[in-house]
């Protein structure tokens, strides 16, 4: 640990400007970056923007967005380890390595794939409208830097792990491939039916006294999820009972993207939800839950569902129009089938974010151990 010495970022990076004046690289190439810490396809509408002025990232350059006030409590950068070079909005800050003799890309990486890093430049963000981590900032941290030795062997324990959640990952995909598949085999063999006829509507208040910790809310991503509502005082009386195997969603559209909120209690328990939801049921002889569950899952019946709202100062998809959606219905045997391998899918993608969060977790730990580690 003796060895170890303290460098300061800047020290170590140099940022780099290159633009793809050329027009070398296409749409195909432009990245957004995540808070999570990789690039992703860009969200931006890109019709007839020019890729002129947009920065390159090259394998092994990182980039990050100065940005921080409204991205929560982490900052979005990215590491290009990859093979893909990719372009980037001209308001994102470039830079490599520029000390291969003191440090390792990867290991510079894992330094800021920690939650200390986001605390860390959260606090030193400036600005009113909003606040900014400027390249100042960045360069202004000190690390302390173990041997090259001793980072290899933090790195190689990291790519090992980030291999396995590539492969998990890449398992993941064909298995969700597999399911849109059979989604879409089904929609050639079967005539498209109405759901309103196997479907309950159900608005069962809670007379029976459960208690705040029965209280779910729905995400976007059409899971239960605990409240966050202030619950102070609020009374519990109108809210509708959701029973398992029931289905509970927002009506309104207007504020949830492009998305539907709708979740399917997969539990044993019985929840509360607001009176503003719809809650509704199916009948199981004919029509299994988690089929449909994985038809809303699917991106097609978020855009049917936002197509279908109606209103002025809110758009709503009513219950007259979530009555009136088809659905392939095969037997109720294939239905359950298909529903068992999705349900293996959502079991392997819990996996996967579970592996995620892991692999950022334990970057604090390498580091603290390369650290304190002697050759």
């Amino acid at each position: 640990m003796g060895l170890n010495k303290k460098y300061r970022v800047g020290e170590l990076i140099r940022q780099i400007d290159e633009r793809n004046a050329n027009g070398e690289y296409g749409l195909d190439s432009v990245r957004g970056i995540s808070t999570d810490k990789v690039f992703i396809e860009t969200k931006a509408n890109m019709d007839g923007v020019k890729l002129d002025s947009y920065k390159v990232v090259h394998r092994n350059h990182f980039a990050y967005v100065s940005d921080t006030s409204r991205r929560g409590d982490k900052i979005a950068l990215a590491y290009n380890e990859g093979n893909n070079t990719f372009l980037i909005s001209s308001i994102y800050t470039v830079f490599c390595v520029s000390r291969l003799d003191v440090i390792i890309p990867e290991y510079l990486f894992m330094f800021f794939n920690r939650l200390e890093f986001d605390r860390l430049a959260r606090f030193n963000s400036w600005g009113s409208a909003r606040e900014t981590f400027s390249w100042e900032d960045l360069c202004a941290i000190e690390m302390e830097i173990p041997s090259l030795n001793t980072q290899k062997k933090a790195v190689d324990i990291y790519r090992a792990m980030k291999d396995n959640l590539e492969t998990y990952e890449s398992a993941l995909e064909d298995l969700k491939l597999t399911c849109d598949g059979f989604i879409d085999d089904l929609k050639r063999k079967y005539v498209n039916t109405k759901l309103g006829r196997y479907l309950h509507y159900s608005d069962k208040r809670n007379e029976e006294d459960l208690d705040l910790s029965h209280v779910r809310g729905l995400s976007i991503e059409k899971k239960l999820i605990p409240t966050k509502a202030n619950m102070q005082d609020v009374g519990l009386g109108k809210y509708k009972i959701l029973e398992p195997k029931q289905f509970a969603y927002v009506p309104v559209t207007s504020r949830n993207g492009e998305k539907i909120t709708i979740a399917l209690n997969d539990s044993t328990d019985r929840y509360l939800v607001s009176s503003a939801y719809e809650v509704f049921g199916v009948d199981t002889d004919m029509l299994c839950p988690e089929y449909l569950m994985m038809l809303f899952n699917r991106p097609e019946f978020d855009r049917y569902a936002r197509f279908h709202s109606w209103g002025s100062a809110r758009e709503t998809f009513d219950w007259a129009e979530m009555c009136d959606v088809k659905i392939p219905l095969p037997d109720i045997k294939i239905q359950r089938a298909i529903a068992d391998i999705y349900n293996c899918y959502i079991e392997r993608k819990r996996i996967v974010e579970e592996f995620r969060e892991q692999l950022k977790n334990i970057c604090p730990l390498l580091l603290r151990g390369a650290t304190e580690a002697t050759d």
